[in-house]
């Protein structure tokens, strides 16, 4: 009888790993591709080629950052003035300014995207 106990909180033990892995792999930008669709089709980033928050946004975005509509500040400055941006990466979306690098989970939730 030991042995069958033993066994099954193997089981349920292996069970939980398995669970929280995909949990964890999902929290780390195994995102859905039409979630990231959505998300890139209502906003822009504006970025700097200096800013190292820029490099890591697009990182972050990784197989999907083709989706994603990126204005150049050294190639578009106007943009600066007509948002008041004040730093990069900076999200344009709806005609709003966020400031600042932004995870997957913040800009579903900016865009309503889910």
């Amino acid at each position: 009888m030991k042995k069958d106990v033993k066994v099954y909180l193997i089981l349920v033990l292996i069970v939980i790993i398995i669970i929280a892995a995909i949990m964890i792999i999902r929290a780390n930008g195994d995102h859905d591709e039409k979630t990231i669709r959505c998300i890139a089709e209502k906003s822009t980033v504006v970025v700097s080629p200096t800013c190292s928050w820029c490099a890591k946004q697009k990182q972050d975005l990784g197989k999907y950052v083709n989706y994603f509509e990126f204005i150049d500040i050294s190639e578009n400055p106007e943009i600066l003035q007509q948002y008041d941006i004040s730093g990069t990466p900076s999200w344009i979306i709806n005609e709003k300014v966020y400031s600042g690098y932004q995870t997957i989970e913040e800009l579903k939730q900016i865009t309503g995207c889910e």
